[in-house]
């Protein structure tokens, strides 16, 4: 089949109304092609730290992994906002008010397209005050200033990837945002062997095959939006702000943002406790980080299946099946969490050795595994949870919690752990862990006495 056939076939239909059906099969039927996809973007992102902490240096390794928390507060700014937008159009086709999906859509993607252009700017400027506040050492600035500057170049075509995928994930297609990732995942493998090993380029050769395999990425879900046959179709000629979607929009999106950012930037002061412990332990810290994000894995996919799925049926007001969608959720994603676990208490040395062999590093890297890992089982509460809430179009409630567990709790834990009682690499670690723990006790409690589900964004008079 001819490249123009098989591109003709992207605008056919494939979104899902889940709330008719079999509950499990369509939570897992959503879950698993974005569990696939999120492990091929994990998997990119991993080999460029695989590329540079074999190829180039430990030094370009530990850079690379040191700027992390600076694209996650920008990045998850923006995951924040495209929250909000998937909530409301998943409510909107849930209620089959198509006109407003529609509107929903195209505010969606204009708002990207102003905020891309921000973003960059503010990326690329705010580089050296975040290198600064996380007291990046002089030996990788160099090279971390690099990396972080060719990346937020790019930053407008993740941005449009994530919008568009959302769009897609809101009606109940993961299918093809998986797709796409499984392409800018081989081209981001291919680009960064040829710029690192054949052109010698170093951590700029992998931050500009990263850029590169984003922008197909983004090409590919804007193909997809302009062929669409259902009410997600996006045309040139509609693109504007509808206020009253704006604000729809934001409600949900802004307490979600503000949660992300706020939780990614007080990641940036864990991230200069780490590297007051020097050069090795932060590359065991990269280690970790990147093995980290595989197990959260099922558990964040499984939650925005259940985000979709609640914020289909709360559209048409079916709170019962909503909850019986929360439930099953929940169990598998206790359950996918417990059975990773096994294999990274047993081969934690194997893990971090296959990023670095620095001995230092794998000692480093395997304690932190085996230290934090065992509580993962605890984040599927806060987890699942916060998605639902979500899904019904309330976000405040887990801004204000996790903002309250994973900032303030968190900052007050470090200042306490290296000032008063022991500035060491296990008790410093331990923050996350209980952090975590605080969120789902107090995100559980919310779920069991409130009246959680009230926050529907669809009112059932309109038409």
């Amino acid at each position: 089949m001819k490249l123009p056939d098989k591109l003709k076939s992207f605008g056919q239909r494939r979104d899902v109304d889940m709330t008719e059906g079999e509950i499990t099969r369509h939570i897992v039927s959503f879950a698993i092609p974005l569990l696939l996809g999120n492990l091929f973007q994990q998997f990119y992102n991993t080999v460029d730290s695989w590329v540079v902490g074999n190829y180039v240096s430990d030094t370009a390794f530990s850079a690379v992994g040191t700027v992390g928390p600076i694209i996650n507060m920008l990045i998850n700014t923006f995951l924040g906002l495209s929250t909000g937008a998937s909530v409301v159009i998943s409510q909107f086709y849930g209620a089959k008010q198509h006109e407003r999906v529609q509107d929903a859509v195209h505010t969606s993607v204009m708002l990207t397209l102003i905020l891309g252009v921000i973003f960059t700017i503010v990326g690329i400027s705010m580089t050296p005050l975040m290198l600064n506040l996380m007291e990046t050492p002089d030996s990788v600035r160099p090279e971390a200033t690099q990396y972080l500057i060719i990346y937020f170049s790019g930053m407008i075509s993740l941005m449009l990837y994530n919008m568009g995928s959302g769009i897609l994930r809101a009606i109940g297609d993961s299918q093809r945002p998986f797709y796409f990732l499984v392409v800018s995942a081989l081209t981001n493998v291919v680009l960064d062997l040829v710029f690192v090993l054949l052109f010698k380029m170093g951590v700029s050769g992998v931050a500009i095959a990263t850029v590169i395999a984003q922008t197909l990425s983004a090409a590919l879900v804007l193909i997809v939006l302009f062929r669409a046959k259902n009410c997600c179709r996006l045309s040139p000629k509609k693109l504007r702000i509808h206020r009253y979607m704006l604000t729809k929009i934001l409600k949900v999106g802004i307490p979600a943002a503000l949660q992300m950012a706020v939780t990614a930037f007080s990641n940036v002061f864990v991230q200069s406790y780490i590297n007051s412990f020097g050069e090795d332990c932060m590359g065991g810290w990269t280690a970790y980080v990147k093995i980290d994000q595989f197990l959260f894995l099922p558990m964040q996919s499984i939650s925005l299946a259940v985000t979709t799925f609640v914020g289909q049926n709360l559209g048409v007001n079916q709170v019962a099946r909503a909850k019986k969608g929360i439930r099953a959720g929940m169990f598998m994603a206790v359950a996918c969490t417990a059975l990773l676990m096994v294999p990274v208490l047993i081969f934690a040395p194997q893990l971090v050795e296959f990023f670095n062999k620095k001995p230092e590093i794998v000692d480093y890297g395997s304690m932190l595994l085996r230290l934090i890992s065992p509580f993962y089982v605890f984040c599927c509460i806060n987890q699942i949870f916060a998605g639902a809430l979500r899904g019904a179009g309330n976000s405040r409630t887990p801004m204000f919690i996790m903002i309250g567990s994973f900032v303030v709790f968190r900052q007050i834990y470090l200042f306490i752990m290296a000032n008063y009682i022991s500035n060491t690499i296990k008790p410093i670690a331990l923050s996350y862990p209980a952090g975590w723990l605080l969120c789902s006790l107090i995100t559980a409690l919310y779920f069991k006495f409130a009246n959680w589900e009230k926050h529907r964004v669809v009112d059932d008079k309109q038409h």
